[in-house]
């Protein structure tokens, strides 16, 4: 089977409470959305289809091609099912291949049990029909291949990423406790901004929200920051197919703003690693960053922006009285300093939240790793839109 050019079954998978946002990514590539799941998306297409997925995507972790699902009532059902797939078709005997899983079957107590399954089949297959075997490890960067066993039934997949798209390759300093590059572009996605009007990030400790923000604006993919997936370790991979599509992206990308992302931080460290992972990024030079206090962060005139914080979060449970004052603190500067503006605050502490002294418009629900937290929309009204809003109601 010539999967670089024949459909199947494609999830893309990403982290829970993203797919809403990695369904409006796919939808806008012009695919077919089958299905939307907690975590991730259902489609169909090619193999080549997913390497315009992989180039593209923010929100996105894993791009799957489906190979084939079946009956798997036990191991040995599932090695004897496994062993019948032309493993040799998609893998190269002097290569190298690895085999991750999501398992759940009362059979299987380590899903390292069910790795080592799938991985004799397809030595065993391909020793078979070629007399030599590939090598296999736990390294992502070559082929791999994805089991996905639930109970009796199991699918089989060819991971087409291989390394996680959730890291967007351009933050080689991460920072204290960064954001997942895929988690903020996902919440920039769940604003209302523009991306024609001013981005302001206040505490914005390693950058990434700012860095998101100027590549969403620029048109600018993660696939312009890597050079190696696993669909490039498939048997039949035409390097002029990645090729052009990654002269698509680059043609596509602006290389100028008119208008400011503003990123600042009280810690000249966390500028500095901003300013480097900007760079690596290539948008250091849309970015204007100050080191200062967050309440002296500068805030262009005009509004119809966005501010955006993404302050710590302390403890659950407890509240610390320096982080209260924190939050008070930042409700106060959007509402003295942000007229006009839409201000977001993203928090997993809601008792924090609560010190922040603004009514929400919004309350989004995402994850920040383990932790439920939500990111809390704000209408900062001007002067002006208040007789508006008055207007209106009076009106009704």
């Amino acid at each position: 089977m010539q999967v670089f050019n024949t459909n199947s079954r494609i999830i893309v998978t990403c982290n829970k409470r993203l797919s809403p946002y990695l369904t409006t990514e796919i939808e806008a590539l012009g695919f077919s959305v089958v299905r939307t799941f907690s975590t991730g998306v259902e489609l169909e297409g090619t193999v080549n289809d997913c390497i315009t997925l992989n180039l593209h995507l923010r929100c996105a972790s894993q791009v799957l091609y489906s190979l084939a699902t079946f009956q798997a009532p036990t191991p040995t059902h599932l090695y004897n099912e496994l062993v019948q797939i032309a493993w040799e078709e998609y893998i190269d005997i002097t290569g190298y291949f690895s085999v991750t899983s999501v398992v759940n079957n009362e059979h299987i107590t380590t899903p390292l049990f069910a790795n080592v399954k799938v991985k004799d089949a397809i030595v065993d297959r391909i020793k078979d029909k070629k007399g030599l075997r590939p090598n296999s490890g736990p390294e992502y960067n070559k082929t791999v291949v994805n089991l996905y066993w639930q109970d009796e039934k199991a699918e089989i997949f060819l991971d087409t990423s291989g390394e996680t798209l959730s890291k967007h390759g351009y933050r080689k300093i991460p920072g204290k406790a960064p954001m997942l590059e895929a988690l903020a572009a996902s919440t920039i996605m769940a604003t209302r901004w523009d991306r024609k009007s001013p981005f302001i990030n206040p505490m914005c400790g390693s950058g990434t929200l700012a860095i998101e923000a100027a590549l969403l604006a620029t048109d600018k993919h993660p696939g312009l920051f890597r050079m190696n997936y696993g669909f490039m370790h498939i048997i039949g991979y035409d390097e002029q197919v990645f090729f052009a599509e990654r002269r698509k992206l680059k043609d596509k990308a602006k290389k100028a703003l008119d208008f400011k992302i503003v990123a600042s931080d009280i810690s000249a460290d966390a500028i500095d690693v901003s300013q480097r992972n900007a760079k690596t990024a290539g948008v250091d030079h849309l970015i204007e960053f100050h080191v200062c206090d967050f309440a002296e962060t500068p805030v262009p005139e005009g509004g119809a922006g966005v501010v955006f914080f993404n302050p710590e979060y302390g403890e659950r449970l407890g509240v610390h009285t320096k982080l209260e004052a924190t939050y008070k603190r930042m409700g106060d500067f959007m509402k003295q300093h942000c007229k006009g503006y839409s201000g977001y605050i993203f928090t997993g502490n809601p008792d924090l939240a609560k010190r922040i002294g603004l009514k929400t418009s919004r309350r989004m629900e995402f994850y920040n790793g383990k932790l439920d937290c939500r990111l809390l929309e704000y209408d900062l009204y001007d002067g002006s839109k208040r007789e508006d809003l008055r207007e209106k109601d009076t009106d009704q």
